[in-house]
């Protein structure tokens, strides 16, 4: 008890010192001085804009996860209340994310939403107590190879879901195979209103998005140049307006698409599309996750739903985590992103979003990015964007009936299609080609098996690749000669020495020091860190060494390493600082 106490005064003092607060509550940096009009209104528009964007794309994610559509929009508002407080990057917007949504459908089975519920907490305390920690350094073991690999594998994985939707089929399926091989199957069970309306959205979308992206990337205004200044002030408005359409395109062909199916009604007693309908109006009651819930005469205990998880209980929150700081990274302008707090903020996004019934999400890119193009100013335009998805709840869950799901498919697709790595291809072949095939495996695996499984794949296969690279280092063996004409043999390993690279260069010095029968000196100048296991082998190369009557010499030694190998090794140990002593020890 003595040694508790202190410690955990240690730990307060440290954790309410100024610099640790104003750290781990970003807010405390930036609300003192929200006090002006240009930053108030910039954050009031890219807030509603991301709200216009976030509606929807919390109906699409929900129904990527297999949930109802309503608890799409229950993980878009609590989470952005919590991300003003802790959130570290004015950018980013907070909610749920179509990488985020096909992992937890991948880890629930589309089971009841309990499981996704619980997942959320769970991967909210596993990130809580990553950043608490500081084992952020997990998420570095996705690799770029691998990152990019899933990513592209996730985009063909996605679009074949929502293709399901974009034809009006239901069917089965949890990997990319199954669920190819099933469409297809079925393909003249197809919804042909449903088609036709999906991939005309898909088109609308996409030319959309690049408009926008020409639009944003493109220091002209988007009608022609005159010299005179009402047609400059024409174009800035104008450009303003097409800006805004631009980025709420998913509102706005939700709204085109409802009103078609509205009116199909006049035509046709039940509606030919496939439609999304009743979504429950009002704010989710705040409570508990479920630890376990009953069915009926069944009952599912905590135990059961966290093992019925395999994998996934990882994978969510650590890709979670990855998806996010990348986007923090994307908008740092060239700034240190601190990973330790993005931690903490998203843990906490994700456990408050679970006591409103909400599943795992993260900082999606697209919505950032529309933010940043918006103008954001400070965290505070999530506040807007949550109110905006709260009033949806509230008062427009009625018209979500409407909503043809081949629309909220098309605008998953649309989004999603951007994310196939095409670009990386060419430079990691160029680059090292073992990250090229790190990358092609972690891509197919991905398509064949569940997506959790397929980058763990990724990760031992890359893990392979560096273990078998540190097992064998280049050495350099030549054979030179004193000024007085006494041969010696030097060697040079390229890099520091390690447990896995121990055998093998103990074997390649033995090997050619038998066969040459003269003093040899090993160079240790880039061995810079070394092992027990390491010291141990040279003290085995020392006695055989020994045995022989054949000199062994060590050259350029640091005194670390030094130090490791003189803790297994004898006073036979000879050192030389520098190659002046070489002449005279031979």
């Amino acid at each position: 008890m003595k040694i508790v106490i202190p410690w955990v005064q240690n730990v307060v003092q440290k954790t309410f010192k100024k610099k640790i607060l104003y750290r781990r509550l970003p807010i405390l940096g930036w609300l003192p001085n929200y006090n002006k009009k240009d930053v108030i209104i910039g954050d009031i528009i890219a807030g509603i804009t991301v709200g216009l964007m976030m509606v929807p794309q919390g109906l699409a994610c929900a129904n990527i996860a297999g949930l109802a559509p309503q608890y799409g929009l229950y993980g878009a508002f609590a989470g952005s209340f919590v991300y003003i407080i802790f959130g570290s990057c004015k950018d980013i917007s907070m909610g749920p994310t179509v990488i985020v949504s096909l992992l937890t459908y991948q880890a629930t089975n589309g089971k009841a939403p309990e499981y996704a519920i619980l997942l959320c907490f769970l991967s909210g305390i596993i990130q809580l107590l990553m950043g608490i920690f500081n084992l952020g350094f997990l998420v570095d073991f996705i690799s770029g190879p691998v990152s990019s690999g899933f990513t592209s594998a996730m985009a063909l994985i996605v679009t074949a879901y929502q293709a399901k939707d974009i034809l009006g089929l239901k069917l089965p399926g949890t990997t990319f195979v199954e669920v190819c091989y099933n469409i297809f199957s079925h393909i003249t069970d197809i919804n042909v209103w449903d088609t036709v309306m999906g991939l005309t959205s898909i088109a609308i979308l996409v030319l959309m998005k690049v408009f926008s992206s020409r639009k944003s990337n493109s220091k002209t205004l988007p009608v022609a140049e005159t010299k005179s200044k009402p047609t400059n002030k024409i174009q800035k408005v104008f450009g303003h307006v097409l800006g805004m359409l631009f980025n709420c395109r998913n509102a706005l062909i939700v709204v085109l698409c409802s009103v078609i199916a509205y009116w199909s009604l006049k035509f046709y007693e039940d509606s030919p599309f496939t439609l999304v309908k009743d979504v429950p109006s009002g704010l989710p009651a705040f409570s508990l996750p479920p630890f376990g819930f009953g069915n009926g005469n069944e009952t599912t205990t905590f135990p059961e739903m966290v093992s019925s998880y395999g994998s996934g209980i990882l994978v969510v929150p650590l890709l979670s985590l990855l998806e996010d700081i990348s986007t923090c990274k994307s908008f740092a302008n060239g700034k240190s992103v601190d990973a330790t707090q993005e931690m903490i903020a998203v843990g906490l996004c994700n456990v408050v979003n679970s006591f409103v019934h909400g599943h795992p999400g993260s900082g999606a890119m697209a919505r950032s990015a529309v933010n940043r193009r918006s103008g954001v100013r400070t965290q505070m335009a999530s506040l807007y964007t949550a109110l905006l998805v709260i009033i949806a709840l509230l008062f427009f869950t009625s018209s979500f009936y409407y909503i043809p799901k081949c629309c909220l498919a098309a605008i998953v697709i649309a989004a999603i299609i951007f994310m196939v790595d095409v670009k990386a291809i060419v430079p990691m072949w160029k680059t090292k080609k073992s990250d090229f095939w790190v990358g092609l495996a972690t891509f197919i695996a991905c398509l064949v098996i569940p997506l959790a499984a397929g980058i763990m794949v990724g990760v031992v296969i890359h893990l392979l690749f560096i273990l078998y690279y540190a097992s064998r280092p280049e050495i350099y063996i030549e054979t030179q000669m004193t000024p007085c004409g006494k041969k010696y043999l030097l060697v040079t390993p390229d890099r520091f020495l390690v447990f896995p690279s121990a055998e093998y260069v103990r074997n390649l010095v033995t090997k050619h020091s038998v066969s040459q029968g003269i003093p040899v000196i090993i160079d240790c100048l880039h061995i810079h860190d070394s092992d027990y296991t390491t010291a141990t082998a040279i003290r085995t190369l020392i006695s055989s060494f020994s045995t022989r009557n054949q000199p062994l010499f060590f050259l350029n030694i640091k005194p670390n390493v030094l130090s490791m190998f003189k803790a297994t090794s004898s006073d036979e140990f000879v050192i030389l600082n520098c190659k002046n002593d070489i002449a005279s020890v031979l």
